[in-house]
C-alpha cells in the first residue's frame, strides 16, 4: 500500500493494539514500549488516548486488556455478513450429524479470515477463531475459495514458486503444486487439507456462492487424523449439501 498519506500514530496504535490482544491483562507500559521499541513517552499518550477511547483498559494492576468498544466494532464488522446468521442456524443441525466442528470463512488476497464456528464439545479445541487469518495454501477453506479464481488471478497472489508460509511440514511448498491441486478441486467441487494447516487434523471444504454462482465464502470441518478414513466421505457429503443450501439463501 502506498504510504503517501500514511499516518504513524495509528501505525503505532495497531501494532500496541496487536500486542495487547496475543497477552490479555498482563503487559504494562513499559513492557509494550520494550517489546514494541515505542519510546516511553510516546507509548504513555497512546495507551492514555486508547483509554479514554474505550479501545484498551487499564487493569488493576497496570497492565492492559482490550476495551469494549473494539468488542462493539468488531459485532458489527461480523453483523454485516447476513450469511453468518444462516451458517449458525444451519450449521448447527449439521454439526451433530457429523459430530464435528464446522467453520465459516471468507479469503482475503492470500489469507482466510475466519468468520463464524459451530463447535463440537471436543478434549481439543481448534485454534481458528472468529476474525483470525490463515495462510489460504495451508487449509481447506482457502484452497477450496482459490480454485474458483482465474488462474492469472492466482498466480499474481502467488507471485514466487516457493510459499514461505509453512504452517506444517505438509503444507504445500511450490506453486506449481498448489495450482496442480486447484486444478483437481475446481474438478471436484471440494478441498481437503491433511495435516497441512495443524498436525494430526485433517479437513473437508465447500465453496458458498451467490446467487451469480461467484464464490463468497467456503465452510469446512476439521477431525482427528485417525478418524478422517472413517468419516471423510460422511463429512464431505454433509459439507457439501450444506455449501448448497447456504449458497441458495445467500444474496451477496
Amino acid at each position: 500500500m502506498e504510504k503517501k498519506y500514511w499516518v504513524p500514530a495509528l501505525e503505532k496504535a495497531d501494532v500496541v493494539l496487536q500486542a495487547i490482544s496475543l497477552q490479555p491483562s498482563k503487559l504494562k507500559l513499559i513492557d509494550l514500549s520494550k517489546q514494541l521499541g515505542i519510546n516511553k513517552s510516546s507509548m504513555f499518550s497512546l495507551l492514555n488516548t486508547m483509554e479514554a477511547l474505550e479501545w484498551v483498559v487499564r487493569e488493576s494492576e497496570a497492565t492492559y486488556s482490550l476495551g469494549s468498544k473494539l468488542g462493539f466494532i468488531g459485532n458489527v464488522y461480523f453483523k454485516q455478513f447476513s450469511l453468518i446468521d444462516r451458517f449458525r442456524k444451519e450449521a448447527s443441525v449439521t454439526k451433530h450429524t457429523i459430530q464435528e466442528t464446522i467453520q465459516l470463512a471468507k479469503l482475503e488476497q492470500c489469507e482466510v479470515l475466519y468468520l463464524a464456528k459451530e463447535e463440537m464439545p471436543a478434549p481439543v479445541r481448534l485454534a481458528s477463531e472468529p476474525g483470525m487469518k490463515l495462510p489460504a495454501h495451508a487449509t481447506a477453506l482457502g484452497k477450496v475459495m482459490l480454485a474458483n479464481l482465474d488462474p492469472a488471478m492466482v498466480e499474481s497472489l502467488y507471485p514466487d514458486e516457493e510459499l514461505r508460509q509453512g504452517l506444517t511440514l505438509h503444507t504445500i511448498k511450490s506453486r506449481s503444486e498448489l495450482l496442480k491441486q486447484l486444478a483437481a478441486i475446481r474438478n471436484e467441487g471440494y478441498a481437503s487439507d491433511l495435516q497441512e494447516a495443524v498436525m494430526g487434523f485433517c479437513c473437508v471444504a465447500a465453496p458458498v456462492r451467490d446467487t451469480q454462482g461467484n464464490v463468497v465464502a467456503a465452510i469446512s470441518c476439521s477431525m482427528f487424523q485417525h478418524e478422517w478414513e472413517q468419516k471423510r466421505e460422511r463429512a464431505r457429503q454433509e459439507i457439501c449439501a450444506l455449501a448448497e443450501r447456504l449458497s441458495q439463501g445467500t444474496c451477496n
